[in-house]
């Protein structure tokens, strides 16, 4: 009798035998301390530390010299002992016709490229969905993936041999008989030279993310929507287009917050022959009228102002995405 009341006794509050049950999962992680955290995280601590060194020493500490937008910057006297000017860097940065030349240009490139390159990743990764050899899909990306490789002087180089003066398009085009065309060194034309640049660079980096994308769209949905006799199109309008909208929207806020930055080392190879009335962008206006003329506070307001803007436009682009539905870079 009396073990029959205890055991009743264990029953109600949930225990057996009048035993309680150990602490749940969760709440023997809350007991760990940091010591039996770091002792069993330590691999993947070590894995990560080289990452976190690098982003320490080239992202977070060179803010530090953010102070000298504010400055009249003095390589003898240093960042600390430099003359104070406050906001007359940019006073005199607004006043500039070359900074606002150099702003629009950088907005038109941003813009064509979020029209012509922005779509060519996604087009991309559908019709390399659509190819059903798993040999051939894999041939079609690693030879589209190679140019991210290169390096921005081979990659001017190769279009200077197809496209320059005495390029083989030129060497064709003399051979026939008819006018040449000076791509590389048109002005007019140097938003669309830049454009195809990146296209061809980066078309086959970008594929791999929306790859991803499709890879997790579940399966059976296509399989269900061809049982109720969904044809190829209506299947990825209805199933593949919506699967991707996450990452599509994803990739644009990331693609707004970097409006502003349209290639430094591009820009700066192809400056001379087109002009800087041409290829000048923010960046290379930091660089020239910058470090270039021994005003490294001048420079750096320049680049603080782009990085302001820049935080603006990713705030603004997230915001949208939230408006429809989707969560951007963060959750509300």
């Amino acid at each position: 009798m009396a073990a029959a009341v205890t055991t009743n006794a264990g029953a109600e509050d949930g225990t057996k035998g009048g035993v309680k049950p150990a602490a749940s999962r969760p709440e023997r992680a809350r007991k760990l301390n940091w010591r039996v955290r770091l002792r069993r995280d330590r691999t993947l601590i070590l894995m990560t530390l080289p990452a976190v060194v690098l982003l320490l020493v080239f992202n977070y500490l060179p803010l530090f010299g953010t102070v000298t937008a504010f400055e009249y910057y003095d390589h003898l006297t240093g960042v600390l002992h430099s003359q104070w000017i406050g906001l007359e860097n940019f006073q005199q940065l607004f006043q500039d016709q070359l900074f606002w030349e150099a702003l629009e240009n950088t907005l038109a490139i941003s813009a064509v490229q979020l029209v012509l390159f922005f779509p060519i990743p996604i087009v991309l990764a559908l019709l390399l969905n659509s190819v059903l050899n798993e040999r051939i899909r894999s041939l079609v990306q690693s030879v589209t993936l190679i140019p991210h490789f290169f390096s921005w002087v081979l990659v001017v180089t190769l279009f200077q041999q197809m496209l320059g003066g005495a390029g083989l398009v030129n060497q064709f085009l003399r051979h026939q008989g008819m006018g040449t065309w000076g791509v590389m060194t048109d002005p007019a034309t140097f938003k669309l030279l830049v454009t195809s640049q990146a296209i061809w660079k980066e078309a086959g980096w970008g594929v791999i993310v929306f790859m991803a994308a499709l890879a997790a769209i579940d399966q059976n949905l296509y399989e269900a929507a061809a049982a109720d006799g969904a044809g190829r199109w209506r299947r990825m309008w209805h199933i593949t287009l919506p699967g991707m909208r996450g990452v599509v929207v994803l990739m644009l806020v990331l693609r707004l917050g970097n409006a502003l930055t349209v290639g430094f080392e591009q820009m700066l190879i192809q400056r001379t022959a087109v002009g800087h009335d041409a290829a000048d962008v923010l960046d290379t206006f930091s660089f020239y009228y910058g470090i270039g003329t021994n005003n490294e506070g001048y420079g750096t307001a320049a680049g603080l102002f782009k990085s302001v803007i820049s935080l603006v436009l990713i705030l603004a682009a997230n915001k949208l995405a939230h408006a429809f539905g989707e969560d951007g870079l963060y959750r509300k």
